[in-house]
């Protein structure tokens, strides 16, 4: 047993298992940062995952089998000992271990503080449910998932306008201070399934959740929302809005208000007045760009192509937009990578 650990000590095998699980660890983080801010498929970061994992042992057989040399890389067994710079090798390996751990320290210091300051490390978590008597801390608490608003449409053609809705009021809601909101990501994933709102809220582990529908016919639109209490189910304020296209983001401003109210009432925040839609002058412009949007997060070229068509029409509509023209920007990104 001795003899096998000297060897594998010798041969650098515990050195590349360090350094592969230090490496690992900083791409799955960079992964997991990566998929809401690029609007990445959820699988991606399974994918990454499987990857690493899947390449551990084709590195720890690499490096037991094969030795660096400065004539390139053999197999450790045509090397003389005597000729051997396995050692050599090795403080290389230490350099590279000290660096990327200094590199998985600043990511984790820039996440947590920079990125996200807000969110509760998974120990301050835990010391919060156990002190509280239901399990959950005063944050948790004030806290919301918006998922996505159903499509009720004749024709069942409108999910673009639907989704982008339910992402303005998410948007919206997300400005409030001392209100934690899920991410699209996260609350999206429900889309289309008839969940239960208990267990919706247990999984995001949000309070409350606002869904809501959509039916749109011609320049008339109505918008049915309902705030919903994720502890027991029950209906805490639903309303229901018949209006004017025109007066879409009228409309998103009435209903932001409308539950900013409902969550002063049942969580205590202390809020001035709802934050308000960001508007374009143009209604045409605002379709076309969600049109966009919900193309862009199909995440395939052809949708992304047709998303950036999309935006360049939102812009020559209305060539103030400035939403239009970073979604743009980041579009024409994705479509080039």
């Amino acid at each position: 047993m001795t003899s096998v650990w000297g060897e594998l000590r010798r041969r650098n095998v515990i050195k590349v298992a360090i350094a592969y699980v230090i490496v690992g660890w900083l791409l799955l983080q960079v992964s997991e940062t990566l998929v809401p801010a690029l609007y990445l498929p959820e699988w991606f970061h399974s994918g990454v995952a499987f990857l690493i994992i899947l390449g551990f042992p084709i590195a720890l057989i690499f490096a037991w089998a094969f030795e660096l040399t400065p004539e390139g890389i053999k197999k450790e067994e045509d090397v003389d000992r005597s000729q051997s710079i396995a050692h050599v090798t090795g403080r290389k390996l230490d350099y590279i271990i000290i660096a990327v751990l200094i590199l998985a320290l600043g990511y984790f210091a820039f996440d947590k503080f920079v990125l996200d300051p807000s969110r509760d490390s998974e120990l301050v978590q835990a010391t919060t449910e156990a002190l509280t008597e239901h399990g959950k801390s005063e944050t948790v608490d004030k806290s919301i998932a918006v998922l996505a608003f159903a499509d009720l449409s004749p024709e069942g053609d409108q999910e673009y306008f639907s989704d982008g809705i339910s992402e303005e009021l998410l948007n919206v809601l997300s400005k409030i201070p001392g209100l934690r909101v899920a991410a699209r990501t996260s609350s999206f994933q429900f889309k289309g399934e008839n969940r239960d709102a208990i267990d919706i809220g247990e999984q995001l582990n949000v309070a409350l959740i606002l869904e809501g529908s959509v039916r749109k016919a011609g320049l008339q639109i109505r918008i049915t929302a309902q705030l919903i209490d994720a502890s027991n189910g029950f209906h805490l304020w639903s309303e229901t809005y018949d209006r004017e296209l025109a007066n879409i983001f009228a409309v998103q401003d009435e209903i932001s208000a409308a539950i900013v109210n409902a969550l002063k009432e049942h969580l205590g925040l202390q809020v001035a007045a709802a934050p308000r839609v960001i508007a374009t002058a143009n209604t045409e412009a605002h379709e076309a760009y969600l049109r966009g949007r919900y193309l862009v997060v199909q995440r395939n070229r052809a949708n992304i192509a047709g998303a950036v068509r999309e935006f360049e029409k939102a812009i020559t509509l209305d060539p103030e937009y400035a939403l239009a023209h970073a979604e743009l920007a980041m579009a024409v990104l994705l479509l080039s990578g």
